[in-house]
């Protein structure tokens, strides 16, 4: 009792220090809740329930959201990363209601921006999860919510063999739920604001002699929450298991993806002071976009719409006529656990993704002919990625020994293309299937091989009181980049990342029965990718031999207890981040030139995340997170003069963050409301500029009513987003971030939705 009081009493103080926070931040044993599976291996099927925000006997910071979170709390829909919002060290991004809208999407962990981060679906490596296509994709193509079990998040160090070649700040990893022992099937409808509707069918087979499958199939189309244009996706999940004898199994997933977004347009702080939230692009308004174009060339004045904005703007890249982007993903792995003899057991996975898909620009920077002065710029993906996970592990007396490897190899081409326009469009498909271009900027293929080996020894010791895990891993990645067509914006060449020595060395220890304590330390690099070679050849020959891969230690510390009614952990951590590689492009987003790329030094990061989940009583559940991160940049930097970074704070990275949550059920009726504050993010390198902190607060209320009319579940659904309504930018450095901006002109950040409602109704036969 005097453990939970204790941890109560931490609660109601984290929630008064994140109130003072708001307030000042813009002047300068058993680990499993009760009605959850407990954790099984990492190549297994993981079924969770609700949130767990400890991890007893991890030597790791860990928490896990489970279906609740991901499903039912969240609009149908919704990406499983919004549900990770609500955890401490996490701050997830987007200009939609769903986190489904990929130009505008973005997870930060502990300072580290999504390229820095690693993400895996039953062990398959998603890449970096980035919208232009080089060596992954975005969960939300890879799965359909509804068919996740587990999301677990390791915020600073993720598990020593998840396979990424990009984890420097932590990992994300999605575990797909299996299908069900019994025959049967569900839909789900949703309607709602925008002309939403989302249609959700799965079918399974049951279990048939250790056989199980199931089939599903995710339509959803929304028009956007302003200007012109919907977003359209239909998705297909399979996923096929036979187990037998004890604890063997094979399994198969697939998944096939199809995406058509029109984007929202980019603002700056002064455009959208200026022009307001709901500035966009201007289809189907072809005259005034025609206008601009006519304007940008020294023909005419631009559009009195955009009279509001400063004289040194640049108003031919306000806005443009229309933006787009579609994808086409396959995605297939095939997984078997084989227990060889007592105590040991090999596990493997093998995988093939395949990717396909086109970002689209009206640009007025290019003419498609003397009377019509604007272009379709396309930039075109292609991927092709296969590759190979396997671990041995077993038991020698008080050591859990795992041994492990990973390949892959990566085929992916880039070009940019530019075709004529005749007039107004108002539909969106794949131009270069139906279209030559007039002009290539570039076409530029890379073949990327990944080698990684690692090991790792468990230890438990003083009556499994003490927990040790000690181990390392060897990493090499190789990128090689050629040139098919002439360009001046990319050069070709090779680059190679490689370390044969990144240790991790964690430990445990049981206070008692419902406390431990925990401290880490992990060394990783980062893949090159294909940054290097978005130089001009000159600038990558002069600049290759002196580049290092760029490199993180972390450190943490932590403490955790939990009893019957609560879950509670404090962590604080230190990270410093080597040979941060910077890219600065000396054009607008929508104008291709070649960029620069410099070493800039050091990033240090140090902070603390505060974590409590009270259940005072059955159905209700309150969780309250905080986070305080000082990232800050170590290092001056030289482009064409000194860039003064060093002592600033990190771009796109709030100091504070506070989450608050309450869930509660009773005799079928479900109801939910969150609150989220992110504090004050800088939008420039040198923290001339940025954007304010806000709060936006989300609720849900559902009732189920049970087997009725001949269906085994019945239930009615209401979620409302941004509840208040609450205009606020929500993603930052969509076109990158700059140095210097003092008058707020980089068109590099988005507004976050207005408020919306979504009903959605369940069944299952």
């Amino acid at each position: 009792m005097s453990l939970a009081r204790t941890a109560l009493a931490s609660a109601l103080a984290l929630s008064l220090y994140a109130g003072l926070a708001h307030a000042g931040d813009n002047d300068t044993a058993s680990a499993t809740p009760a009605n959850a599976a407990a954790p099984t291996d990492t190549r297994d099927a993981k079924q969770l329930e609700a949130v767990s925000v400890i991890a007893p006997g991890e030597t790791r910071q860990i928490q896990s959201i489970g279906v609740d979170e991901i499903v039912r709390q969240q609009p149908p829909g919704s990406s499983p990363l919004k549900a990770l919002d609500k955890l401490p060290g996490v701050q997830f991004q987007a200009a939609d209601p769903w986190g489904a809208y990929e130009w505008s999407t973005q997870i930060t962990l502990h300072g580290f921006d999504q390229s820095r981060l690693g993400f895996t679906l039953d062990g398959i490596p998603l890449g970096t999860m980035g919208y232009g296509v080089t060596d992954g994709l975005q969960i939300t193509r890879a799965i359909t919510a509804e068919n996740l079990a587990t999301v677990e998040l390791a915020q600073g160090a993720g598990a020593l063999g998840t396979a990424s070649n990009t984890n420097l700040g932590g990992t994300v990893q999605f575990y797909s739920a299996d299908p069900e022992m019994k025959a049967g099937a569900r839909v789900s409808q949703v309607i709602g604001s925008d002309s939403t509707h989302r249609t959700f069918a799965r079918i399974d087979s049951g279990d048939y002699h250790g056989f199980s499958m199931y089939l599903s199939f995710a339509n959803a189309d929304t028009d956007k929450w302003k200007g012109f244009g919907d977003q359209k996706s239909n998705q297909a999940n399979l996923k096929a298991v036979y187990q037998w004898g004890d604890g063997n199994r094979v399994s198969l997933f697939a998944d096939s993806s199809k995406r058509k977004e029109y984007d929202y347009m980019d603002l700056s702080l002064t455009s959208q002071r200026a022009l307001g939230w709901n500035w966009d692009y201007l289809q189907p308004d072809w005259n005034t976009a025609v206008q601009m174009a006519n304007a940008l060339n020294g023909n005419g004045a631009y559009p009195a719409v955009l009279n509001g904005l400063p004289a040194d703007y640049d108003k031919g890249d306000a806005t443009y006529y229309a933006g787009g982007g579609i994808r086409r993903d396959s995605l297939a792995g095939l997984s078997g656990s084989f227990n060889l003899a007592e105590g040991v057991t090999l596990d493997a996975t093998g995988y093939y993704h395949a990717d396909r898909g086109e970002g689209q620009w009206a640009t007025p920077y290019q003419a498609s002919s003397p009377t019509v002065p604007i272009a379709m710029r396309t930039t075109d993906y292609g991927l092709d990625r296969y590759g190979l996970t396997s671990s041995l592990k077993f038991n020698v007396g008080n050591n859990d020994i795992e041994l492990g490897v990973w390949g892959e190899e990566a085929n992916t081409n880039q070009e940019r293309n530019y075709f004529q326009l005749g007039g107004p469009y108002t539909a969106l498909y794949v131009v270069y299937n139906d279209q030559t271009p007039f002009l290539r900027a570039f076409l530029q293929h890379y073949e990327t091989k990944t080698r990684m080996a690692y090991a790792e020894d468990t230890l438990h010791l003083l009556d499994d009181a003490l927990t040790v895990n000690v181990g390392a891993k060897s990493l090499h990645v190789t990128t090689d980049a050629t040139s098919l067509v002439p360009t001046t914006a990319f050069a070709q060449g090779s680059m190679r990342a490689s370390k044969g020595f990144l240790p991790q060395v964690g430990v445990d220890y049981k206070l008692d029965a419902n406390q431990d304590v925990y401290a880490s330390y992990a060394k990783n690099i980062r893949a090159y990718g294909i940054t290097p070679f978005s130089t001009s050849q000159q600038s990558f020959d002069a600049a290759k031999s002196r580049l290092k891969p760029e490199e993180s230690q972390t450190w943490q510390f932590g403490y955790r207890a939990h009893g019957e009614t609560f879950e509670a952990s404090a962590g604080v951590f230190y990270t410093r981040f080597a040979n941060r590689l910077l890219v600065t492009t000396p054009c607008p987003a929508v104008v291709t030139c070649a960029s620069s790329l410099n070493n800039v030094g050091d990033v240090v990061s140090r902070g603390a995340d505060l974590a409590f989940l009270w259940k005072p009583v059955q159905g209700l559940s309150w969780l309250n997170s905080f986070s305080y991160n000082h990232s800050t940049y170590q290092d001056d930097y030289q482009n064409s003069g000194t860039v003064p970074t060093a002592d600033k704070y990190v771009v796109g990275v709030p100091k504070t963050m506070f989450s608050t949550s309450v869930s509660y059920e009773m005799q079928g009726w479900r109801a939910n409301i969150e609150g989220k504050y992110t504090g004050r993010r800088y939008i420039t390198y040198t923290n001339d500029s940025s954007v304010p902190s806000y709060w936006v607060v989300n609720a849900g209320v559902s009732y189920d009513f049970g087997a009725m009319a001949g269906l085994d579940e019945l239930s009615l659904g209401l979620n409302a987003t941004n509840l208040f309504d609450k205009r606020y930018f929500g993603s930052t450095g969509t076109n990158g971030y700059v140095a210097y901006d003092p008058n707020g002109y980089n068109q590099t950040l988005m507004a976050g939705a207005p408020r919306q409602y979504f009903v959605s109704l369940n069944a299952k036969f």
